[in-house]
């Protein structure tokens, strides 16, 4: 405080005015002010992981931050936890695809040199094919569904019929059966597309909401081959068994406890049914029982452990594990399930 009264001291006699020695003082105290505010609002307002929302079904274990040569992830927005081999596999800003081990260790990265150009969702089957969602490029500039070997090596690209769909189906997440059957889900899209092992279109699962077609955007299995399908826009899950027919479906739209803003994606314990679901707009994860009985809630909008900006994705691995790719806070968050 001395030397601020020294400066204003010092200004204002240079100032010709007593009006200028005045406001230099007032422009001075004004600054001042809004420097303490800023603090106390760092203080006060800034959420801390400590205190993130925890759920009595979950505990915070760990988070994954690096690639495979130690440099950041950037903006995560897909993550897939393969069955067979155990590997956890992310999609981030840089249009590539990091593999890691189940012990989150960076193994392999999958980028342009391997036919990798812009990926936006995967899934992998029994025998370890993978099949790769990407965007238009400039080489090649419509959607496909691009196919690997276990190997990682391309192998062929699927290509949508638009005389068999809507010409803004854009494909964005897949799972696959084990009969060899893709679901590939949309944006805003009013139905999950099946196509055969040899990219035949064998039907359309189209959830109904009031005599009208739900428009969703996500769609995932579990080991018993139940389907999952989420609709961000009605801001609920249809559940299907493994022969496509309806069972039920949860989930309320709303942005209080309880229900879903803008849900994006699934991720099933097949050793409990327990389901969570990644709110992108309450920047919460929603836990659910085997039938959609709505249980609790963790996270919330920050920065420390279990708290989430802007979640976009998250899957479990056969451990029980819940990973979700908290996108604006650059990582993978890893969650152990509690019985």
């Amino acid at each position: 405080m001395k030397y601020l009264v020294s400066a204003f001291s010092s200004r204002c006699f240079i100032s010709e005015t007593s009006s200028l020695c005045f406001y230099s003082i007032l422009s001075s105290s004004l600054k001042l002010i809004k420097l303490l505010l800023i603090i106390i609002g760092l203080l006060f307002l800034v959420p801390r992981g400590l205190y993130a929302q925890q759920s009595p079904y979950v505990s915070y274990i760990d988070s994954i931050n690096e690639d495979e040569e130690g440099g950041k992830i950037s903006f995560p927005s897909f993550i897939f936890a393969e069955q067979v081999m155990k590997e956890i596999y992310v999609i981030d800003s840089k249009a590539r695809i990091i593999i890691y081990t189940s012990d989150f260790f960076p193994v392999f990265t999958l980028s342009k040199r391997n036919g990798i150009e812009a990926p936006l969702g995967l899934t992998v089957d029994a025998e370890g094919n993978m099949y790769v969602a990407q965007a238009p490029t400039k080489e090649n500039p419509r959607y496909r569904i691009s196919v690997f070997n276990a190997r990682l090596q391309w192998e062929h690209d699927i290509y949508l019929k638009r005389s068999e769909i809507d010409e803004s189906f854009i494909p964005s997440r897949l799972a696959v059966d084990k009969k060899g059957n893709l679901y590939i889900a949309g944006s805003y899209f009013s139905g999950v597309l099946v196509l055969d092992s040899k990219g035949q279109l064998l039907e359309t699962i189209s959830p109904e909401e009031e005599d009208r077609k739900a428009k969703v955007n996500n769609v995932t299995l579990d080991d018993t081959g139940r389907i999952y399908i989420v609709s961000e826009e009605e801001g609920r899950i249809y559940v299907y068994d493994e022969n496509r027919k309806f069972l039920f479906k949860f989930g309320e739209k709303g942005g209080s406890t309880g229900k879903l803003s803008r849900p994006l994606a699934i991720g099933i314990d097949n050793s409990t049914g327990r389901m969570y679901v990644v709110d992108y707009m309450r920047h919460t994860i929603s836990v659910y029982d085997k039938d959609g009985k709505y249980l609790s809630e963790f996270g919330g909008l920050g920065w420390g452990e279990g708290w989430f900006q802007y979640p976009r994705d998250l899957t479990v691995d056969s451990t029980g594990r819940i990973l979700i790719a908290d996108t604006f806070n650059n990582r993978i968050q890893v969650f152990q399930a509690k019985e």
